[in-house]
């Protein structure tokens, strides 16, 4: 009866991944009920922040000061102030991260930038215009990756509970068949999660996606410095063409924290 010892950790790791997931499931179904309408278009920090949340807010600044000469962001993943004026609480924000002496890694300054009270602001008005979802129930990605590691950990108990020498009255058949039920109990949770609450994205409710994609439609019929700008605000720093402008930012995930000394 060794294989029970393995069913009972299948069940119980199967069973509470998918309860976690159906409470973010609920969660998140109630932001749609918050009334969204709006009579103006999203603003370019607004796409950002409901198409990549907060660090998506700080690269849209770093790349429009970029473009405006106000900023000079180096292949090298450093970020030099050319115009120490902000001209908005976000820009105002990324020139505070990156401190007095006008230089810093990008890195840091994307984390700092990220988390400015500016960008709280921007969030607390977006959830409470029910245009992104809360932080209560932006579970949603979470949820789902625990059910499928849920689901690899049952398959794997199944087989080692299979692999090991059994009694010749215990048929493996009806233990795989016992491995099956919990395996299908997270493959049904996946199936329901997909069919019913995938429009569900982590950072915009139904009713932002809905705005960010009037936006890049109306983007979409120009062919202008703001429409450069939405392509990055929705898609991220891939949008961006310049091949400067991409090598500083490719530089973001290599940089340690503990290393960032500023340049003289």
């Amino acid at each position: 009866m060794f294989w029970v010892l393995l069913l009972l950790p299948a069940w119980a790791v199967a069973g509470l991944s998918c309860l976690r997931l159906c409470l973010a499931a609920v969660r998140a179904a109630a932001v749609d009920t918050t009334p969204a309408d709006r009579g103006h278009a999203l603003t370019l920090y607004e796409a950002a922040f409901l198409s990549g949340g907060p660090r998506r807010v700080a690269d849209l600044t770093l790349v429009s000061m970029a473009r405006q000469r106000r900023l000079l962001l180096a292949h090298t993943g450093w970020a030099t102030v050319v115009d120490p004026c902000g001209r908005d609480d976000m820009e105002r924000s990324v020139i505070g991260a990156i401190g007095p002496t006008g230089q810093s890694r990008i890195a840091p300054v994307r984390a700092t930038a990220a988390t400015a009270d500016a960008v709280r602001g921007l969030a607390d008005r977006l959830v409470g215009e029910g245009l992104a979802v809360p932080d209560d129930a932006r579970g949603m990605a979470a949820g789902i990756r625990r059910v499928r590691l849920a689901a690899v950990v049952v398959c794997a108990l199944g087989v080692a509970a299979l692999a090991v020498p059994l009694p010749a009255d215990e048929p493996r058949p009806l233990i795989a068949l016992w491995f099956a039920l919990p395996l299908a109990l997270t493959l049904g949770c996946l199936a329901i999660t997909r069919m019913e609450v995938h429009p569900y994205a982590r950072w915009a409710s139904p009713a932002g996606q809905r705005l960010i994609s009037a936006l890049v439609r109306q983007a979409g019929d120009t062919a202008d410095d703001r429409t450069y700008l939405t392509s990055v605000a929705v898609r991220g720093v891939h949008a961006v063409g310049e091949p400067g402008l991409r090598a500083a930012f490719a530089h973001r995930e290599e940089y340690a924290e503990g290393h960032g000394e500023h340049r003289a």
